[in-house]
């Protein structure tokens, strides 16, 4: 996956800059102010979105040098009118110069967050679910890609907030790695990946089991029972030539790659992949499509735009899929000191009910929260993972230890089995844009909070 730093353009869409403002703090001042607002913050739906912005974009707006590689984070909300309390009372609790005015700072955040909490749900929602869409963003997107050379930076930023859905297979090959920045070079490089994945489904996958080693035939018996398991509350999964195009290409993915082999719960992070790329040539919604309708050629050319991207996927994340999967044990126990210093009674409240995190958390890592949340939120979750590049698994957890918090109230009233039960069917059917998002909003601001002290994550 391409590197790259975490970036998250305008998250209401359009750009405010005089809603902007510059928080560059010592680490010692977050520290300290962290103390104060970190018990406002857990667990909360703040009604705003965190806006990341390139400190050249806030001081010159003439685009006559070269922008600066430094960010500058701010907070945009898509509400100014019940927001803009919220929004000034946290820039001066993190940038005030006195640090007498720390108390009073936290108070005018108690003060403001509960006026917004006071308002109808309707103003609350306004754009959210919109913003993808967005003319402004459109036209950020369209400027973008048309270059001869992709500016790979700016497209992470963009795609931070979110992307356009007839813009996401490409952004996605780009955000990758996959495709070429160069738009010259790119056509070139996608019929010559795409060739190469026909030849190793003809060298591994379309040859008699007599062929095969014990462990292949095992693995491909393994896979085969796994795809008619995926997605299974998704209908358009349930169709043979559908589970046959994942078996093709997770047992060519598994020969290619012999550190991990077929690992259960691959299977889960082929499908956004596949729903992007099938979204190029079928129209409506998953719902309505059939596999059938597409040409053979036109389903090889989807699969291994999935194989590769899924490889690309995969590089970044290599030891959470081999041998007791050391990257994802690590990751639950980093998830778990985050939550302990974030929203400490609910972390206590599960160490007395004997609760581990590896008993929910585990999978959430593995599949990368596919079970947990509506199919139809997927995608966009996934266009903030593929933008954080090779920083996804460390903000993984920020994100995870936002979307378990989100119930902080009702986890410190469980008991063991009440736990273990909740935590496995979580109450998202009825999410929408609004819930994830808000998800992803405290994932950032948290991120910007702790990870200027790393130690509190420390293995070691």
């Amino acid at each position: 996956m391409s590197n790259n730093n975490k970036s998250n353009q305008n998250f209401g869409g359009e750009e405010n800059h005089s809603q902007e403002s510059s928080i560059s703090t010592p680490e010692s001042r977050f520290n300290q102010t962290l103390r104060n607002v970190q018990g406002l913050l857990k667990g909360r739906s703040m009604p705003g979105k965190v806006l990341l912005t390139r400190r050249s974009d806030l001081l010159d707006h003439s685009n006559s040098q070269e922008p600066s590689l430094n960010y500058a984070r701010s907070f945009s909300y898509n509400d100014a009118e019940t927001s803009d309390s919220i929004s000034k009372a946290l820039e001066e609790a993190f940038e005030s110069p006195s640090e007498l005015n720390t108390n009073e700072n936290v108070n005018k955040l108690k003060s403001s967050t509960s006026n917004v909490e006071n308002t109808s749900k309707a103003a609350q929602k306004s754009t959210i679910g919109a913003r993808a869409t967005d003319s402004a963003r459109v036209m950020k997107f369209t400027k973008v890609l048309s270059g001869t050379t992709v500016i790979l930076e700016k497209l992470h930023e963009l795609a931070w907030s979110g992307i356009p859905p007839y813009m996401r297979p490409d952004v996605w090959r780009l955000l990758l790695g996959y495709a070429p920045s160069n738009s010259d070079r790119r056509e070139g490089v996608l019929r010559r990946k795409r060739l190469e994945y026909l030849d190793s489904v003809s060298q591994y996958y379309d040859i008699p089991d007599t062929e095969r080693s014990d462990d292949e035939i095992n693995m491909l018996r393994q896979i085969a029972v796994d795809c008619p398991r995926t997605v299974p509350d998704v209908t358009f999964f349930q169709q043979e030539q559908v589970q046959k195009s994942l078996e093709r290409i997770l047992y060519t993915w598994a020969i290619r790659h012999p550190a991990s082999g077929y690992v259960q719960g691959i299977n889960d992070l082929v499908t956004p992949f596949l729903v992007v790329f099938l979204s190029e040539y079928l129209d409506g919604t998953v719902d309505n499509w059939s596999i059938s309708d597409l040409s053979p050629e036109k389903i090889s050319t989807i699969e291994a735009d999935c194989y590769w991207c899924l490889s690309k996927l995969l590089d970044g994340m290599q030891d959470h899929y081999t041998f007791a999967q050391p990257g994802i044990q690590r990751l639950v126990f980093k998830l778990k000191e985050l939550v302990r210093r974030i929203d400490e009674p609910v972390s206590r409240h599960m160490e007395e009910q004997g609760l581990e995190f590896l008993q929910f958390a585990f999978r959430w890592f593995n599949c990368l929260l596919i079970r947990e949340i509506p199919f139809h939120l997927i995608s966009r979750l996934w266009d903030t993972y593929l933008a954080e590049g090779d920083a996804l698994p460390d903000f993984l957890v920020y994100i995870f230890a936002s979307f378990l918090l989100t119930w902080s109230d009702e986890l410190k009233k469980l008991d063991f089995q009440e736990l273990v039960m909740f935590l496995q069917h979580l109450p998202t059917n009825n999410w929408t844009d609004q819930e994830l998002e808000m998800v992803l909003s405290r994932a950032f601001m948290w991120h910007s909070m702790f990870n200027s002290s790393p130690r509190h994550l420390a293995t070691g």
